[in-house]
Formats: structure tokens, sequence, C-alpha cells
């Protein structure tokens, strides 16, 4: 894990994206010597994991009704342009 100062990574952002993307390198970002931030790749996400996370919530019943009342409160916008 490399650290660097804030102007620095400022400097060469698009380097340090590369690298991460391209080698899977973190960074850590420094300002007046203290880390402020980390530069790391993105952990993947999955189709398989957001069904995992619906599945483990109990489903609303009343979601529909609401769904539809709220839908009943909508009305048209009137938009003419002007002349």
């Amino acid at each position: 894990m490399r650290r660097l100062t804030a102007t620095e990574a400022a400097r060469r952002f698009s380097d340090l994206l590369d690298r991460v993307e391209q080698d899977g390198e973190t960074f850590v970002v420094e300002r007046r010597g203290r880390a402020v931030a980390s530069i790391a790749p993105a952990a993947p996400a999955s189709g398989a994991a957001i069904k995992d996370l619906l599945r483990s919530v109990s489903r609303d019943e009343d979601w529909s009704a609401e769904l539809t009342e709220l839908r009943s409160a909508l009305r048209p916008e009137d938009r003419r342009w002007s002349d």
C-alpha cells in the first residue's frame, strides 16, 4: 500500500485509477501527514448478492395498497409552451 500526498494524488489521479484498475493497487492519501482517504479496487457486486439481500427482508404486505394510493394522488402537470 503506497502513501502519497493529496496534492500528488490530485496531479496523478488518472494514473492512480489506472493502477488500481489494472494492478489492484491500493493508495492511502495523506493531508498534513495524516491519512484521510484510500483509493482501492471497488468490491465486486453481483445480482446474486442483491437477490440474497432482498430475500433476507420480510415482505411488506401493505406495499401494493400504498403504491396504489400514492398513484391515485398524482395529477398530470399542464406544461404548455409559452407563445
